[in-house]
């Protein structure tokens, strides 16, 4: 494989821009320079913008999950009951990772069907929570989960709620204003940036719920103080923080309306070619996600040999499912900078591997199809 000439549909990390490149390749500078000062002031205000919010943010030098790490340590003590929404394998991951700091129940709802919000009002109603997790986007199955009722919920029973946003942020609608207290995202997804950030950003309730004692690396509270400083408690991903503002710069000359917009137009030209292959979506209808599809395999095909094929001989990456949907599934990411061009070549690589190993369809329907989006 050749990475600088591939057709690169991984639903994270993803394709990123020339540009977010080279400023990734900069020189190091003085991470307590003015320069760097005005580096961290942009990314402040930039985050802000990709949270449309006015209110705290901070930036990690970690994974999404050291930012989910931070905002459920910051906001909740041992002590706390916390009811984990969990519907895949990152939700799934969320309930885990609360085990660490709180007294979590599950939630849980079959794989590639969405949260039931009466579900949810129903477990309020049975007992009391003083958090509700989820996660907004469930990459591990394609699906979007109806956030703004489970946040109505949640509001309804003065509960704080944390999202797991890492693969909604920046390509899927997402309001902190629906009521949310604590929202994620990782620089490797919608960004299009390189992996190794995590943003968050949090309410006044919950940024007046942080407190000291959290941890220490991902101390939540010391993160929001520093950037609103153009600071950073430790050292910074340095060469990162520069690829992150550029990847953001790109996303603002865009516009986030107009981000979402396409990428919803990416993930509706993706459902139209998988329909016209004759192959299944796996989650239920009104709920697939528009930054990542999750494609039933036809029976008796293969995975392994379906990607390795596809990799060694058309140069096209998609990513295979996870835990119990291993083998079953293939899912292509089509969030930040992934053209509807990206996608026609991807399925053509799709659409000659299929017919190698024996699945029938009309050829070339599946590029048709993406291609009456264009």
């Amino acid at each position: 494989m050749d990475v600088e000439d591939t057709v690169f549909l991984l639903p994270g990390p993803v394709r990123m821009h020339p540009r977010v490149l080279r400023a990734m390749g900069l020189p190091a500078i003085n991470h307590r320079s003015a320069e760097f000062q005005a580096v961290l002031a942009d990314v402040r205000d930039l985050t802000r913008y990709l949270f449309q919010t006015a209110g705290p943010v901070a930036v990690l030098s970690g994974s999404g999950t050291a930012g989910l790490d931070a905002g459920v340590s910051g906001v909740l003590r041992r002590t706390d009951d916390v009811l984990c929404l969990v519907n895949g394998k990152f939700s799934e991951r969320f309930f885990e990772l609360c085990k660490v700091y709180a007294r979590p129940t599950p939630l849980e709802f079959p794989w590639g069907e969405p949260v039931d919000p009466e579900q949810v009002a129903a477990a309020m109603e049975r007992r009391s929570f003083k958090a509700i997790t989820v996660c907004h986007n469930e990459s591990s199955t394609g699906l979007t989960n109806p956030l703004k009722e489970i946040a109505a919920v949640a509001r309804k029973h003065d509960a704080l709620l944390i999202v797991d946003g890492i693969t909604s942020v920046g390509g899927i609608e997402v309001r902190m204003d629906w009521g949310l207290d604590v929202l994620v995202t990782g620089s490797q997804k919608c960004i299009a940036a390189p992996p190794g950030l995590a943003a968050v950003a949090v309410s006044d309730r919950a940024y007046g719920l942080l407190h000291e004692e959290s941890s220490f690396y991902t101390n939540l509270k010391a993160h929001i103080d520093g950037l609103e400083e153009d600071d950073t408690p430790f050292t910074p991903a340095v060469p990162l923080f520069f690829a992150v503002r550029e990847a953001l710069r790109i996303l603002k000359d865009e516009g986030l309306e107009a981000r979402v917009q396409r990428t919803a137009r990416l993930g509706a030209a993706t459902r139209a070619a998988v329909a016209a292959l004759g192959l299944e979506m796996l989650p239920r209808k009104g709920f697939e996600s528009n930054t990542v599809s999750a494609i039933r395999y036809p029976p008796g095909l293969d995975d392994k040999k379906f990607r390795g094929m596809l990799e060694r001989e058309y140069r096209t990456v998609v990513q295979g499912g996870q835990a119990q949907l291993r083998g079953k599934i293939f899912r292509i990411g089509h969030m930040g900078i992934v053209a509807l061009q990206d996608l026609a070549a991807g399925f053509s690589g799709i659409e000659a591997v299929l017919g190698k190993l024996g699945h029938t369809f009309d050829k070339g329907a599946g590029v048709a199809a993406v291609a009456s989006f264009m």
